[in-house]
């Protein structure tokens, strides 16, 4: 039996099928179109048009943004054929709107868009991986392919990708049938319900694909790997194209001059400066950690060998307060605890003993002072929170209490 109720949804949703005009010309920033439909819905309201050059969300690419008349179009979605545009303010139905997509916008995604297609037809003719992942953000554009790719295997992608872009081929867009379909060999091959369009870049790509693309591949401008990553066996490539390439070439330029004028080294001599830089730096590190060594052991000589030892020192590498923590203990201290100022409240400590279970002690700073660390018997270590006076005199009453007990 029909249920009535969604027979009458199912033939008001044919009647509201909405006219795709970014199929027809994806360059298209303006229009005009008659509302079908205006409906409350959360903070806003959803607006369906006869016609419209918004692209609603799909295939992996956000939906455009704009203005129907003065109101802003924050979304847009489709269900059933037609395209629903999240709208703040009501618009009457049977008005005619003016509506305006925010161009730059969707002209970066194409050239991105673009170029995933480029680099992906790319990747699958020459190693047969598959693209299992695709994000566009506004900001940059990931791809997932299922094998493994070398830097230089990357390198050559690359080259071949932007030759396509110097080459401005045409793209095309097919709506084969049913039959040809079947005898055709293009990538995402996956059940889709009704028409599939498919977009070829000949000499590159065939791919099944719902979004709008440039119209030649010249106006993608330039395609660049900016960073790469392995990834559940495969690689994720992270691209930029057009703007958004020239943007990145342009800040890592200016830090370049920047190294280049900090470091005074010309522009082909920057690498070799910065190794120079941190070769001179961890010899620097290297001297300064003898010093470092020197005066602990100066320190450790003017200290008396009590039955226990406590000192704060700021900042301390936690090596070097194990040092003076076993230098301490071979001139005969039966415990030694060293605690590092890492900021106004936090501590890092070492505390160790050559006759003493040290885990009891442990217990009982991370239960006072918020702590939390772990260790051996003869040792422990962690970080905790208070200030100097108290927490050194709880180390020294908890201590003796030690003592006291394993003299029992």
């Amino acid at each position: 039996m029909i249920d009535r109720q969604s027979s009458k949804n199912e033939k008001k949703e044919a009647q509201n099928m909405t006219e795709k005009l970014f199929y027809m010309d994806s360059h298209l920033k303006e229009f005009d179109a008659t509302v079908i439909s205006c409906e409350p819905y959360g903070e806003g309201y959803l607006a369906v048009l006869d016609r419209t050059a918004f692209f609603p969300e799909g295939g992996g690419q956000a939906s455009d943004t704009g203005w129907l008349n003065d109101t802003e179009v924050s979304d847009v979605q489709e269900k059933n054929g037609s395209i629903y545009h999240y709208i703040k303010d009501v618009i009457s139905t049977g008005v005619t709107v003016h509506g305006k997509i925010q161009w730059e916008k969707r002209f970066s995604r194409m050239q991105q868009h673009t170029a995933e297609h480029i680099i992906s037809g790319l990747v699958h003719k020459q190693y047969a991986y598959r693209n299992v992942g695709f994000h566009l953000a506004d900001t940059y554009c990931t791809m997932d392919f299922d094998g493994p790719l070398s830097k230089e295997q990357l390198q050559e992608i690359e080259r071949k990708a932007n030759e396509a872009v110097f080459q401005n081929i045409l793209l095309e867009v097919l709506y084969p049938s049913k039959e040809e379909l079947e005898k055709l060999d293009y990538r995402s091959k996956i059940e889709i319900e009704g028409q599939v369009r498919i977009v070829r870049i000949p000499g590159y790509d065939v791919c099944a694909c719902c979004a709008p693309h440039v119209k030649r591949t010249g106006e993608i401008g330039l395609i660049k790997m900016v960073h790469v990553q392995n990834y559940k066996g495969g690689v994720r490539i992270t691209m930029l194209s057009g703007d958004r390439a020239l943007d990145d070439y342009r800040q890592k330029e200016e830090s370049v001059k920047n190294i280049m004028s900090l470091l005074t080294a010309k522009e082909e001599l920057v690498v070799e400066a910065v190794e120079q830089l941190k070769e001179d730096n961890n010899t620097l590190k290297m001297q300064m950690l003898e010093l470092q060594r020197s005066m602990l052991r100066m320190k450790a000589e003017q200290i008396s060998a009590d039955s226990e030892v406590c000192i704060f020192e700021d900042h301390m590498d936690m090596g070097l307060a194990r040092e003076f923590m076993n230098l301490m203990l071979g001139k005969g201290a039966k415990i030694c605890a060293v605690f590092c100022r890492k900021d106004e409240k936090e501590y890092r400590y070492v505390i160790g003993s050559k006759s003493q279970n040290m885990q009891e002690l442990g217990k009982y700073l991370y239960q006072s002072f918020s702590g939390k660390g772990g260790g051996k018997p003869d040792m422990i270590q962690g970080t905790i929170q208070g200030n100097q006076q108290d927490i050194e005199a709880a180390f020294h009453a908890n201590a003796k209490k030690g003592k006291k007990r394993e003299s029992k």
